[in-house]
Formats: structure tokens, C-alpha cells, sequence
């Protein structure tokens, strides 16, 4: 029998638990159905245990029908991802320029922020990158700040996520050159007392933001601030309204809001990060192609692949999911990818799995769709792949929500037997719930598990159900 480490070096063995069988946990699921008034013909389960000679089905409920799958979609996603990118790999963010430096430090010529894919270019990036490129010697700018994103197309919303927007870094717009995952906070205070103006400040602070605040302080702990996005032709970044009010006995809350140019928005924030720095630069801030001319001036890379497969596993992030699925299309393409491109290496790796081609149906490489179609059993076959082929399975196990612990996971099962024994990735859109990854049992027993619902039964009550099955699972 073999052995597979499967994280911060936990030896588990994959032999058959006495314990487990197929009839006790089939009754276990009916009567839990039955108390969370969850219609069994709404879900999909399929649920194993141990490996090779020894595997058993616990659990298989509908499980070659096809459903909604949501947002655990991103399994499959991490799975193409990271069989197309080995451990470590990073992404790399560059500043170029053209013209001279004179005796001065005086640049004559322009500066090109290049983008390279990277979904995890945030405020310690940008510094780095800064402070490369102030190793030149460079003290002014007078030319213009171009940033490329050329690598991408330049569809920021794919038109397989829904088409109602939510303000939070995980449904963000998608560019090669994205910045603090393409999000600002607006963070607002209260003022002294009743009556006066709130205090308002928006992170990071730029010339492409720009607040305009009606905020009033009232007394109390009431939070009824608004913020709003204004178009203003004249004005080339986001306009951003807060108004409503906030009580004075609130110590700050935070307002987010994502940003719709990501080209722009990266390259004012260079220009901010460089003038703090005390390099002023004269031009404006364009969208542009680096030229074949350029000089390379500074470089930043990503986090590691696995890290940025955790940032979309453990929060559910669909901004970070489209980035690497473009990012998967540029092995094949130098410029101009789009998502399509990229989920042409998403079905490649389903079908290497030898996925049955009639149990997916994958639009969407984030979940948020009502196109994707999955069944639970297509999704444990994608689970036992990431289980059992030990070049993806401690970086992918890692990526997962702990029960209890965090991510999507940290409020569920919390002090429960399952708490820090199931990792999973979680998905939710309207009238569909799934949970899909790994519990394990304290022999080292390991079951892998995947459970959809697509039905009107409150989406609590489903969540209860499957936390409780599989807490009935592991007792």
C-alpha cells in the first residue's frame, strides 16, 4: 500500500476504516436529508474511502447527473493550473523605458509598466518594483507613464460570470496589469460629533480615485454609509460618491469598491508609489504596447503558483481564477489572450484525467455561472487525480479552507469532531450549494467527497446538511 504525505509532513495511510460502510453512511444521509428537509433528488453526492485495491464507495446519490457545480468549479480550475506550472513558478511585472538618463538623473523618454498575468501584484510588489527602478539613478521623469496589458485582451468581465457585479476583490475586472487585486478601501471615520462631516480616505490614495464625500456623523452606532461610482467624461479614472451617515461611536468602517480600468488604475498608482519616492513625473498616464527599444529597468515577481492557487481556493477569489486561466492561455498565445483561450487547457486536462465528457460542461473557470455543469462524481474523479498524483498534492491540498480554521471554512463546523479534519472548497450561487474536497480520520484514513445541490431549499440548511454528514462521516 502506498503512503502519500499530504501536508506539513502527515504520514496518512489509505487502508479501508472499519468503521465506514456503505449502508450505514446511505441511512446516515437519508435521515439527515430528511431532518434538514433536503430533497435527495436535489443533491449529488459521491463519496469514497481509502485507495487503489482497497477503495470503497461510501456515498452515490445522483452522482453521474449533472448539476450546477459553483464555485468549486476552481478545483478543477487549480487542477489545470497546476499541472501546466510547476511549484514556484512566478509571474513577473516590469518597468522599461526609452530615451536617456542625463548627468542629472533626469529621464527623457517614457516609462512602460509592463504587465505580466501576475493576480497577487499588490502595494509590497509596487515598492519593490519602484525601488529597482531607482537603483537607475533616475531622479524625474518627463515623459509619460505607459502601462501595457497587452498580454490580455481586454475583456474585463467575462461574459461567463454573472452579470450582477459585487464590489469585493473576488469579482474584481480582470487585466495583465492588475494592481492590489484591482480594489480600493475607502475607509471612513466619524467626525468629532453629531453633525459634522465624516472623515473619508481612500487606500491607496491616487490621482485615478477620486472621492467626493457627502458623509454625515449622527449619533450612535448606526452605519448607513453609501458609496457610488459617478461617470464624469471629463475625468479619465473612477469617481467615487460616499454619502449616507455613520455613528459617531463607530471607530472607522471600510467601504470597497472595485476599480474598472485596471490599466489605468496600475499605472497612476506607479506614479503616486514614484512620487513618494520623490521622483516627479511630468507626462500622463496612458494605455500603450512596450516598444521593441525599451530598456529594462526593474522587475518584481509573484508569489509562488501555489500561493496564488491558495489566494483562489481559500477565499473563492473568481478575479484570481480568470487571471491564471489567461495566464494558461498564454503557453500557447504571446498576446491578446482571452478566457477562452485559457479553458481550452482547462478541458485539455479534463480530458487527459479521462473525465467522461458527458458528466462536465465548463464555461466558467470561477464557478459564477449558471453554465457550468458538473456532476459529483466527475468532480471526485478530478479530486482522487489532485489526491493521488503526489506533484500536485501538497500544493493543492494546501490551498484548500481548514473546518474551522479559515477561508471559506473558518465559521463552519467550528468546534465540532470535523473541525480541522475536512478541507474543501465551498460553493454558492442562488438555489446552489457544493462542497467538495477531503475529511480525514484519525487512523489516517482519508474519504474524498464531492456534494452539489440545485434546488429552493434555504441554502443554510443545506450547508448544515452536508457539514453534519460528513461530521457523521469521521465520528
Amino acid at each position: 500500500m502506498r503512503h502519500l504525505i499530504f501536508a506539513a509532513a502527515v504520514l496518512f495511510n489509505f487502508s479501508a476504516h472499519a468503521a465506514l460502510d456503505a449502508k450505514s453512511a446511505a441511512e446516515e444521509m437519508q435521515s439527515l436529508a430528511k431532518k434538514h428537509k433536503v430533497q435527495l433528488s436535489d443533491v449529488g453526492i459521491y463519496a469514497s474511502v481509502g485507495e487503489g485495491e482497497n477503495l470503497k464507495v461510501l456515498l452515490d446519490n445522483n452522482g453521474t447527473k449533472m448539476m450546477i457545480p459553483a464555485s468549486i468549479t476552481k478545483v478543477a480550475t487549480a487542477s489545470a493550473v497546476l499541472a501546466n506550472f510547476p511549484p514556484g513558478h512566478k509571474f513577473k511585472t516590469q518597468i522599461w523605458t526609452t530615451g536617456d538618463i542625463d548627468k542629472k538623473g533626469i529621464l527623457k523618454g517614457n516609462v512602460y509598466l509592463k504587465g505580466g498575468g501576475d493576480p497577487s501584484f499588490v502595494s509590497e510588489n509596487m515598492w519593490f518594483l519602484v525601488n529597482a527602478f531607482l537603483r537607475n539613478d533616475i531622479k524625474r521623469v518627463e515623459g509619460d507613464i505607459i502601462v501595457d496589458d497587452s498580454l490580455f485582451d481586454k475583456m474585463r468581465y467575462d461574459n461567463s460570470r454573472q452579470k450582477e457585479r459585487v464590489d469585493r476583490a473576488y469579482d474584481a475586472p480582470v487585466g495583465a496589469m492588475s494592481f492590489n487585486w484591482n480594489s480600493v478601501n475607502i475607509f471612513v471615520r466619524p467626525g468629532d460629533k453629531a453633525g459634522d462631516d465624516a472623515r473619508v480616505y481612500a487606500d491607496p490614495e491616487n490621482e485615478y480615485i477620486r472621492l467626493v464625500s457627502k458623509a454625515k456623523t449622527t449619533g450612535g452606532s448606526d452605519n448607513k454609509l453609501l458609496a457610488d461610482r459617478k461617470e464624469d467624461p471629463k475625468f479619465d479614472g473612477d469617481l467615487l460618491h460616499v454619502g449616507g451617515s455613520i455613528g459617531k461611536n463607530n471607530k472607522e468602517i471600510t467601504v470597497f469598491k472595485n476599480i474598472t480600468q485596471p490599466d489605468l488604475w496600475s499605472g497612476y498608482n506607479l506614479k503616486s508609489f514614484l512620487a513618494q519616492r520623490n521622483v516627479n513625473v511630468t507626462g500622463a498616464v496612458k494605455s500603450g504596447v512596450t516598444p521593441a527599444t525599451a530598456t529594462l529597468a526593474a522587475e518584481s515577481e509573484s508569489k509562488a503558483i501555489e500561493g496564488i492557487v491558495a489566494d483562489m481556493n481559500k477565499f473563492s477569489n473568481n478575479y484570481v481564477a480568470e487571471m491564471l486561466t489567461k495566464n494558461m492561455g498564454t503557453l500557447k498565445k504571446e498576446k491578446g489572450v482571452t478566457l477562452a483561450d485559457g479553458m481550452v487547457a482547462i478541458q485539455e486536462h479534463m480530458q487527459a484525467l479521462q473525465i467522461p465528457k458527458d458528466q462536465y460542461h465548463l464555461e466558467s473557470p470561477s464557478g459564477l455561472t449558471r453554465e457550468n455543469k458538473m456532476s459529483s462524481f466527475a468532480m471526485w474523479k478530478v479530486l482522487q487525480h489532485l489526491r493521488n498524483d503526489f506533484r500536485v498534492q501538497p500544493e493543492f491540498l494546501q490551498s484548500l479552507p481548514i473546518a474551522g480554521i479559515d477561508g471559506t471554512l473558518k465559521k463552519r463546523m467550528k468546534g465540532t469532531n470535523a473541525e480541522r479534519w475536512v478541507r474543501a472548497k465551498t460553493g454558492y450561487i442562488n438555489n446552489v450549494v457544493s462542497l467538495a474536497g477531503y475529511a480525514g480520520l484519525e487512523d489516517g484514513t482519508v474519504i474524498t467527497f464531492s456534494f452539489i445541490y440545485n434546488g429552493a431549499t434555504d441554502e443554510a440548511m443545506v450547508r448544515q446538511y452536508f457539514d453534519n454528514l460528513l461530521k457523521s462521516l469521521i465520528k
